[in-house]
């Protein structure tokens, strides 16, 4: 828009131009043939005066200013050859034709111009067409290369530019896409994996209740026991999918208000302090400073207490899980610690991966504990990270960063 408003511009201006020499030479034409007629008539004035010096000035000024002409004087010129046809100052004649000519030269150098600036912006605008056309079809063929060294100020160069970061996003939300539909298969196949195990085994022992009449009341209790705790199995899993899906879609509205660490740890340790009692671990909760953060207390405590739980579960009897805390002005750093088995250099990667379980995992484990604590942390505008060494223990730093 903005060079077509400039091409528009210099068209009026080139057209003003040449209207302004068109008028000189017009106005210089005619003051030519103003001063040819002008030394012819001061010439015939002086030669009447001279033979003439009785005449009256009014008189010959009547007959320069009159409009009538006299029968005689067209008999006398034609007697000499001149109609009224022809010009009677035969130097207006010449500067007539000259004025003729250089109007017709005007008119056409201006439409030369006009021609020239034209062609040149349409050659311009081809250029521009078969540049784009070339930079679709590269597109199409898979090249997103954007020539930044080829860029310009003008309309092509600004289009490309748009086509380029359009089409940036239409590959990445391509590629997305792609990546959603593998790890939704990815998901569904062990999500199926995962079901499978505790409802064939839920599935077997009540065949079993069913056809085996014979079976004492201890054993049908005992089956009825593993049946409900396949089914808790079956419920916690299905919950976890469900809130790590909401949480993968946004679907989960958080309320952020300032809440006090302290506050937040004990909530977590009230969650987990049965599961440390049966394994003999002591939760150690440091000294907090009346440190706040600005989270959702309930996710918050979901996510802190599915770590604490992880560390619980492989810590042996006597150990210890520490939680302590720090504060800065970029962040808040949470620190959970234990004094377990710890987790192999092979593991370490992948421990926060959906349904991954390591070499040492508790048996009873599905491993989506820490990855719904991930999710939820990041959903906080924090991050987490993982250290560990066999034998010695592990320590999981999550921070939430202070800015939006």
């Amino acid at each position: 828009m903005k060079h077509s408003k400039l091409y528009v511009i210099l068209f009026v201006a080139i057209t003003i131009v040449f209207a302004v020499i068109g008028l000189l030479v017009t106005k210089i034409s005619i003051d030519n043939i103003k001063n040819s007629t002008n030394r012819c008539v001061e010439e015939i004035i002086s030669t009447l005066v001279e033979k003439y010096p009785d005449i009256d000035e009014t008189e010959i000024f009547e007959i320069l200013n009159g409009n009538d002409s006299t029968e005689a004087g067209k008999r006398l010129l034609q007697t000499y050859g001149i109609s009224s046809e022809d010009w009677l100052v035969y130097e207006n004649e010449q500067n007539s034709y000259e004025t003729v000519f250089l109007t017709v030269f005007v008119i056409v150098a201006a439409g030369a111009v006009f021609i020239s600036v034209f062609i040149i912006y349409m050659t311009k605008r081809k250029k521009d067409v078969v540049r784009l056309t070339n930079y679709l079809s590269s597109i199409n063929r898979g090249e997103y290369n954007l020539e930044i060294e080829k860029n310009t100020e003008d309309e092509g160069s600004i289009l490309m530019n748009e086509i380029y970061k359009t089409t940036v996003m239409l590959r990445e939300y391509s590629e997305k896409n792609i990546s959603d539909k593998l790890y939704l298969k990815k998901s569904i196949s062990d999500i199926s994996h995962q079901i499978k195990t505790p409802m064939t085994s839920t599935m077997i022992m009540v065949d079993n209740l069913i056809e085996d009449d014979d079976m004492t009341d201890k054993m049908r209790k005992e089956f009825l026991h593993d049946i409900r705790q396949s089914l808790n199995d079956i419920s916690f899993l299905v919950q976890s999918l469900l809130t790590l899906s909401r949480l993968d879609s946004n679907a989960i509205e958080f309320h952020f208000e300032n809440e006090n660490i302290e506050n937040i740890f004990s909530e977590c340790i009230r969650n987990t302090d049965i599961i440390a009692e049966l394994k003999g671990v002591n939760i150690i909760k440091n000294e907090c400073g009346g440190i706040s953060v600005k989270c959702d207390k309930k996710w918050m405590c979901e996510a802190l207490s599915n770590i604490i739980k992880n560390c619980i579960e492989h810590t042996n009897e006597e150990g210890k899980v520490t939680l302590s805390t720090e504060d800065n002005k970029l962040y808040t750093m949470i620190v959970i610690s234990d004094t377990g088995c710890g987790i192999s250099e092979k593991d370490l990667p992948h421990i926060f991966e959906r349904f991954y379980k390591t070499s040492n995992s508790a048996g009873n484990g599905i491993g989506i504990g820490l990855s719904l604590a991930k999710s939820i942390i990041e959903k906080h505008n924090g991050s987490i990270d993982v250290d560990s060494v066999i034998g010695k223990g592990t320590t999981f730093t999550i921070k939430l960063y202070k800015y939006e």
